[in-house]
Formats: C-alpha cells, sequence, structure tokens
C-alpha cells in the first residue's frame, strides 16, 4: 500500500442529517442520516450536504469518499412532505432557485478532488439515485434497488442530471426505458446493465477496498483521472479527447511523486507519495 503525508486539517461538518466519520488514513464515510424517513433528501440535508461539499473541496489529505446511507435504505429521494412544510416556492424565480440548489447537489460531487464512492444497501430513488449516478464508482449490495420515480409522481423523468448521467452508464435504451417507467431496477439487473460496478454482501467493505486501491495511486494521478473521465463523458470527438488526455499526461510527469512512483517500482517497494 502506498504511503501519503497528511497535514492536519480542521475537522468535518458533521451534523443531524448528514454524519461525517474518518473510515481510515485518506478515507473518510459520509452518511446520510435520516433512517426513519429512508434518508430522503430533506431542506436541512441538501443544505448540510453544500457544506460538506464545500469543507471536502480543500481537503487534500482526505482522497476517498464513501458515500452511504443509515438503515434501510440509500435515500428515497426528495422528502417532499419536508419540502411541503417549509413553504411552497410560489415563483417561477424562487422554484428554480430551489430546483438549481438540489441540482447543484450532483455537479458538487464531480467537482470534488476526491474519489466518490457510492455503498448502495437498499432504495436509491429519484434525488437517491441521482446521488448514486453523480458518485464516481457505484457497489450495491443484495437488497439494493434503483428507481428513476420522478415521472411517477406527476414529473418529468429528466431531473437531477439522472437524464444526462443514465444514458452514459447503461445505454440511450435502457435509460429511455427506466425513466419513462419510473419502475425500480435490482440489483441483478443493475449490474448487467453497468448500473452498478460491483455487488457484495457488505457493500460499505467492498467501497473500502476499492478506497485502499485507489490510495495505492499517486494523489495528483486519481484527480486528474476523475477530472478528465468526466470531461470526456462531455467532449464531442476521439480528437478532442487526446487532446485533453496528452496535456494531462504531461503535467503529470513533472510531479515528484511520477518519479517517486517509477523508482518505487523499479526497487520493487511500496511508493511514498506526498502530492508534490
Amino acid at each position: 500500500m502506498a504511503e501519503i503525508a497528511a497535514s492536519p486539517s480542521p475537522e468535518l461538518p458533521s451534523t443531524g442529517c448528514v454524519r461525517v466519520r474518518a473510515a481510515e488514513p485518506g478515507v473518510v464515510e459520509v452518511e446520510l442520516h435520516r433512517p426513519e424517513r429512508l434518508n430522503a433528501m430533506s431542506v436541512e440535508m441538501v443544505d448540510d450536504l453544500h457544506a460538506l461539499w464545500a469543507a471536502l473541496a480543500v481537503r487534500h489529505d482526505l482522497r476517498v469518499v464513501v458515500l452511504t446511507g443509515a438503515g434501510r435504505g440509500f435515500c428515497a429521494g426528495l422528502d417532499l412532505r419536508d419540502y411541503g412544510e417549509a413553504g411552497p416556492a410560489e415563483t417561477v424565480q424562487a422554484r428554480f432557485a430551489l430546483q438549481e440548489r438540489i441540482a447543484g447537489l450532483v455537479t458538487g460531487m464531480r467537482d470534488l478532488p476526491q474519489v466518490v464512492i457510492a455503498a448502495v444497501h437498499g432504495a436509491a430513488a429519484g434525488g437517491g439515485l441521482a446521488l448514486a449516478l453523480g458518485a464516481d464508482v457505484r457497489v450495491a449490495g443484495p437488497a439494493a434497488r434503483f428507481a428513476v420515480s420522478f415521472v411517477r409522481i406527476g414529473l418529468s423523468g429528466a431531473d437531477i442530471g439522472v437524464s444526462w448521467l443514465l444514458p452514459r452508464l447503461v445505454g440511450a435504451s435502457a435509460a429511455f426505458e427506466l425513466l419513462l417507467t419510473g419502475r425500480a431496477v435490482d440489483v441483478a439487473e443493475a449490474q448487467r446493465i453497468g448500473l452498478v460496478g460491483s455487488v457484495s454482501d457488505d457493500p460499505r467493505a467492498r467501497a473500502l477496498d476499492i478506497a485502499r486501491e485507489v490510495l495505492g495511486n499517486s494523489p495528483m494521478g486519481v484527480r486528474m483521472t476523475k477530472q478528465v473521465m468526466w470531461s470526456q463523458l462531455e467532449v464531442a470527438s476521439l480528437r478532442a479527447g487526446l487532446d485533453l488526455e496528452n496535456r494531462t499526461q504531461i503535467m503529470t510527469t513533472f510531479t515528484r511523486d511520477h518519479t517517486e512512483a517509477v523508482e518505487a517500482f523499479v526497487r520493487r517497494r511500496p511508493p511514498r507519495f506526498e502530492d508534490r
């Protein structure tokens, strides 16, 4: 296992809706914590997650985030009851601002320097599915179920980035069916269509196994890989993709960690990365 030097940093915000704990050196577990509501997203949870993303953005000592849920579910989507109690947004401007606030959780995950692994052990529906899709890696347990859900409450099935993310993960044909019907997908089908990468009886443990593998690579190499992979989903041609890769690859050759990784490989010893 590679080693990385870490400097002291302030604690991450942990709240009643979002519990944060250090899982292992370099790895933090983020638990959505409203088990009585299957971790449905309340106004407070959305705000707490935005605050957490902002705090994680400057934490270069933390390299992997494991996102999971408390109790039986991962996240049942937006808590319509809570948002109703908060008062209806009566103007187009107010409703649009609220929509952008919720959708910004997904772009916030994409922009994090950390690799985000979603450990899904129960229902991931609506906004919960969007969070899972916004992660870089998805691991599922035997009881995991995935559903778009928006169309079943009288809304468009295209919401919170799902209509962009889902076709890129499972293909347009499968995505159209799931978006239009809102039907649930069990873990076997989710793995078959490529919605999840791996299935485990203990998805949190499997997520930590993947995290350890990620930690075996250089910090900047991992960050650049995440950035380039997400950007590649948006570029329009092979040439544009190659241009992006070429510039990023040459940039990483100038890092000390690249030199250290090569030397460690030649000497057959674990590398010690410094993120320099």
